[in-house]
């Protein structure tokens, strides 16, 4: 499929008065502050296989948007594929909190055997990622660990907090600088030094208009995927085929309806070798659902989700926020029309 086509040509688009029809707009607090997000808004929609989720950063541009939509279309008219395994095995997230914290947000997650701990926040130093890995590691001595640097080191200081972080023995670590050729430069490096830590890539997938380039500039080890970003699971397990790299399914601080979609992508995936980042949920002080989407034994079960009328009530956004996402809705809704070249269905 053309990168620049998000929704699946075999797939009918409802038309954008039927997405607005049933349309509802929340706003979630967060429990902590993560990717700068106190309050999480999403916009859900309900359709003929169930609910879906539109949530793109409000940074995000139309075009960015409309592979989200095509994500929350996908769920709640056409459904997901078949899964493969009834449950998926998931990671804690971290925040760049301080080491004083670490533990209460592990306490969220129950029992995992594995933690992506957020690293190269603005306006903290690596003395302070140093800081909050050693406490997860204390905390968990036998835990897998993965550092998210969400593209926020240049290519030194990458490999200077490598060196740092390596002794507390990581699986990988995740977009440590921004751009692809800066991946390469790290993981090549990286190698030329004996590390065994792994490179792994997120945003370098998700926002680029061709999401194979990764993998084509040898410039990652793995690739984290998120479903949404990518046009849905459908588009996702296509390109992960493509790739030909192993796969890590992750989040974007969805309610358990967003949840659901990287839940669907990750039990339909021929191999798992990595816990998946879909436990954030528990980031999150409020969800739709009066059985949100959470781990039990650090794993997920492959399940609908039952959205509570009662809590999209207790968590509707105020109107003008409404009509700011209805109004996005509608630009995105009309990028995904331009990119099919006809009328929806």
């Amino acid at each position: 499929m053309h990168p620049q086509q998000p929704f699946p040509p075999s797939l009918p688009l409802p038309s954008l008065e039927e997405l607005t029809a049933s349309a509802r707009v929340v706003s979630v607090p967060m429990r902590v502050r993560f990717r700068g997000v106190l309050l999480r808004e999403a916009l859900l929609l309900h359709g003929p296989a169930g609910w879906g989720e539109f949530c793109p950063f409000l940074e995000y541009g139309d075009a960015e948007s409309a592979a989200w939509l095509a994500c929350a279309v996908e769920a709640a008219w056409h459904g997901f594929p078949e899964p493969v395994r009834a449950s998926v095995p998931v990671n804690a997230t971290v925040p760049a909190v301080g080491p004083a914290d670490v533990e209460g947000v592990l306490t969220r997650f129950g029992a995992v055997g594995a933690v992506k701990v957020k690293v190269a926040e603005k306006g903290q130093a690596l003395a302070d990622d140093v800081a909050r890995v050693a406490e997860v590691r204390r905390l968990l001595p036998d835990a897998g660990i993965k550092i998210d640097a969400n593209g926020g080191w240049t290519e030194e200081q990458a490999l200077d907090a490598v060196d740092a972080l390596g002794r507390f023995g990581l699986q990988y670590v995740e977009q440590p600088v921004a751009d692809i050729p800066g991946l390469r430069a790290v993981r090549l490096e990286l190698r030329r030094r004996g590390e065994g830590i792994l490179v792994a890539a997120d945003e370098s997938v998700r926002r680029q208009e061709d999401p194979l380039l990764v993998a084509r500039e040898d410039a990652a080890d793995l690739l984290v995927i998120k479903a949404p970003p990518l046009g849905g699971v459908r588009r996702a397990l296509s390109i992960i085929a493509s790739a030909g790299l192993p796969a890590v399914v992750s989040s974007a601080l969805d309610t358990s309806v967003g949840i659901r979609a990287g839940v669907a992508l990750a039990a339909a995936l021929p191999e798992l070798p990595y816990a998946c980042g879909l436990a954030t949920v528990s980031l999150m002080a409020g969800d739709v659902t009066d059985d949100p989407l959470v781990p039990e034994e650090g794993r997920l079960t492959v399940r609908d989700v039952d959205v509570s009328a009662d809590r999209l009530d207790r968590f509707a956004a105020s109107p003008d926020r409404r009509q700011w996402w209805l109004e996005r809705l509608g630009r995105a809704h009309a990028v995904l029309v331009a990119a099919r070249g006809d009328a929806p269905a």
